[in-house]
């Protein structure tokens, strides 16, 4: 096996992974930054955020660091940290403005003001977009420009991180494998910027990449997870068949005036939220969960025919062409919507400076949680949470750690001779696995829960576990993949069974109530136990 050495390694080529990449490199004296990314440089979660990056920006008069707490505790049903929620709002003017300065291009009116728009649970307007309704993607372009051209990040991509390198407590590097290669990366610092999990559930809007990756490799490796039972649901994807299946119907769409209504055109949001369509997501969600339920169709329909069609046409370029592409002009069309998996706000125990309960093993990002979305993340909060713990690690290791080599010793050669063995063929039909696995999910561990059916989800995962006898190492990147989703999938289910109540977009019917006194949902995995933490 090859053995690399490197400053600091950073795995995910999201914002928070391209960002934290750039800052780093900045502040080295010497040495290299690797970036490892399983797709292409610039494939993630946040290429595909739409409605855009909170900004709580100095300028905006209109808003305030205090607003932004209010809405952020609000939307996180009891259990978002107030220290952490205020560090991220305070930070927001610094971080965006850097962003800006690396030449990121947020969309401006005619005075080259910058144009901020509301989106649900937020007071005021507060949210920056780029391209209209294309924020991620025009975030990401920008950033992975800025890394492809930087000699001082060396950049691989396709290839997958397969195990933390441990000793002493301490992360020392990763694994990687190409799919046909295994490498040995070691460095005092490792970023787990990896994304989320959506790809467990039959309905998503993330793309293929999102498998929780890091997330089984945290876990594998020992460090503390929180609130796993916690994955957002969004409530307007597009109800389409074929490539455009589950394309997220942007917040920001109902934040410019549209509203959620049956096939007979029945507005229903009043009955749920005083907030109507701009209610909490978990919320908006289970009232579009309940009038399909009650209908029996498996869709309602958002009418973005009460915004002006030229303004829905600008502020909203992509949505329209990907809905035109499906016969349906958003101008003159209800939009045929329905919920989908969206975001995770469980994950890796972490400060807003990324650091974890292992020492050198840093997550931020979706892959982490800081306590800044609680049970309900604010729409458009996971962007900035990016950007600024991004930002805020650089600072950490700028001023904690010294670019040295990790020195090779014989404890880790003797654990990473596994890859060196040959493996037994078994030829697996991942595909056929990670469906029956998404089917698992979505029917027993989605939008409504109950003991029983979190019961007979984990019962189903057991038994699919018994078909795949990998422990360690796999054949290929599909079968990494596919432990990794069951991994996390059982750390959800468990979580799940564990909180008996209902709360943010954790919802159970056979506890419909929220408790007085929140409780923080922590595994740790060297005990092999689960536990409630204040």
């Amino acid at each position: 096996m090859e053995y690399l050495n490197y400053s600091a390694i950073v795995i995910g080529s999201g914002l928070a992974g391209l960002y934290s990449a750039i800052k780093i490199e900045q502040n080295l004296q010497s040495g290299k930054v690797l970036l490892i990314t399983k797709a292409d440089l610039g494939e993630s979660n946040s290429r595909y955020a739409q409605g855009g990056i909170v900004a709580v920006l100095k300028d905006n008069t209109e808003d305030s660091v205090a607003s932004h707490i209010t809405d952020t505790l609000n939307a996180g049903a009891g259990l978002s940290d107030f220290n952490v929620v205020k560090y991220i709002s305070e930070y927001s003017d610094e971080v965006i403005k850097d962003l800006i300065s690396l030449g990121v291009n947020f969309d401006r009116d005619e005075n080259d003001n910058l144009i901020f728009t509301l989106e649900g649970a937020h007071s005021v307007k507060r949210i920056l977009h780029c391209n209209g309704d294309a924020t991620g993607r025009g975030i990401e372009k920008r950033l992975s420009s800025l890394v492809a051209q930087n000699e001082n990040i060396t950049k691989l991509q396709n290839t997958i991180a397969v195990e933390l390198i441990t000793e002493d407590e301490t992360c020392k590097g990763v694994v990687i494998f190409d799919g046909a290669n295994y490498k040995a990366v070691l460095s005092p610092v490792v970023i787990l910027a990896t994304g989320g999990l959506g790809q467990i559930y039959k309905n998503t809007t993330n793309p293929k990449c999102a498998t929780g990756d890091g997330l089984a490799l945290a876990y594998n490796a020992g460090a503390i997870m929180q609130d796993m039972e916690f994955v957002q649901f969004h409530p307007t994807a597009l109800a389409v068949e074929g490539e455009n299946k589950n394309f997220l119907i942007s917040e920001a769409v109902r934040g410019e005036g549209a509203k959620l209504a049956d096939r007979n055109g029945n507005y229903y949001m009043s009955q749920y939220h005083e907030l109507e369509d701009l209610a909490p997501r978990d919320i908006v969600t289970r009232a579009n969960y309940e009038q399909m339920a009650k209908s029996g169709e498996d869709c309602v329909f958002l009418d973005a025919t009460l915004i002006d069609s030229d303004k829905l046409k600008k502020r909203f370029p992509n949505i329209s062409q990907i809905c035109l592409k499906n016969d349906i002009d958003i101008s003159k069309d209800y939009i045929p919507v329905h919920p989908a998996a969206h975001y995770f706000m469980g994950g890796v125990k972490s400060n807003v400076d990324g650091r974890t309960s292992i020492k050198g093993l840093f997550a931020i990002g979706e892959t982490a949680s800081t306590g800044l979305h609680g049970a309900n993340r604010l729409a458009s909060n996971s962007l900035l949470e990016c950007a600024v713990t991004a930002y805020s690690l650089a600072k950490y290791v700028k001023d904690n750690y010294i670019s040295s080599t990790i020195q090779l010793t014989e404890n880790i050669e003797k654990s990473l001779k596994k890859y060196s063995q040959e493996l037994g063929f078994i030829e697996y039909d991942t595909d056929a696995l990670k469906a029956e696995l998404q089917d698992i999910m979505w029917n027993g561990v989605g939008i409504i829960r109950s003991e029983e059916s979190l019961k007979t989800a984990n019962t189903q995962l057991h038994n699919l576990k018994t078909k795949f006898l990998r422990n360690s190492k796999c054949l290929n990147i599909s079968e990494y993949e596919f432990k990794n989703m069951l991994t996390v999938a059982q750390l959800i289910v468990n979580a799940a069974i564990n909180r008996k109540e209902s709360r943010g977009a954790h919802y159970r019917t056979d506890y419909p109530y929220t408790k007085d006194i929140a409780e923080h949902n922590c595994i740790i995995k060297q005990q092999g136990e689960l536990s409630f933490v204040r």
